[in-house]
């Protein structure tokens, strides 16, 4: 085994977890737990690790960025037509993880991804900084490029034809909110003894357990 990957074992001593200190409902509780990895100076607190899977069942993940949440779902935007967004057209399942070292939790989410309105998704293009609307336009996302100099020379292309005007938002570029059936938050502890929460969803609402670490 590699001796540096032993090195850096260490147990988990910043809090503890019972049903006792959680709210009865979830999103209620993700807000406050996100409140309190803000105040603590988390780094990048909205990346969250979105996995998916394709219609044959290969699965895919990567970082996203959490841009709403409410009673109604977790959201991001993307290119509807990226690899996430054709794994998510053959099969809606997926499942969100934020993970917040500096405070030693985790936030596991399971759910299905439902695309949010054209005008939720028209109101967010319109808050993003101009390099952003621009890099919607441009990036093809998920295809392939023959070199960077064909993203470059897109760049520029559009760059010129927008001038000082409004960009309008791309077709093919949106939001889609995760809608949860289950979610689960963590809080490490020592010797591997983790507190874990879990929160699923039934006909009369959501059901709380404990798991086994």
């Amino acid at each position: 085994m590699d001796e540096t990957l032993i090195a850096l074992r260490r147990d988990y001593t910043a809090a503890t977890l019972d049903i006792t200190d959680v709210l009865p409902d979830p999103i209620a509780q993700f807000g406050l737990w996100i409140k309190q990895a803000m105040a603590s100076q988390v780094l990048d607190v909205e990346a969250m690790t979105l996995a998916t899977a394709s219609a044959e069942g290969t699965p895919s993940a990567r970082i996203v960025l959490l841009r709403g949440y409410d009673q109604r779902g977790f959201t991001f935007y993307t290119n509807y037509e990226s690899q996430k967004g054709s794994d998510l057209a053959a099969n809606a399942a997926c499942a969100v993880v934020f993970h917040w070292r500096e405070i030693e939790r985790q936030v596991r989410i399971q759910g299905v991804a439902q695309k949010v309105t054209a005008e939720e998704s028209e109101a967010y293009f319109a808050t993003r900084p101009r390099g952003s609307q621009l890099g919607a336009w441009v990036s093809r996302q998920s295809a392939v490029l023959k070199n960077r100099e064909e993203l470059e020379k897109e760049w520029n292309k559009l760059e010129s034809k927008y001038g000082g005007t409004a960009i309008e938002r791309p077709p093919f570029w949106g939001g889609y909110r995760v809608v949860p059936n289950c979610i689960e938050f963590w809080q490490g502890r020592r010797s591997r003894l983790h507190d874990r929460l879990q929160y699923s969803l039934t006909d009369a609402g959501w059901k709380l357990d404990r798991l086994a670490p």
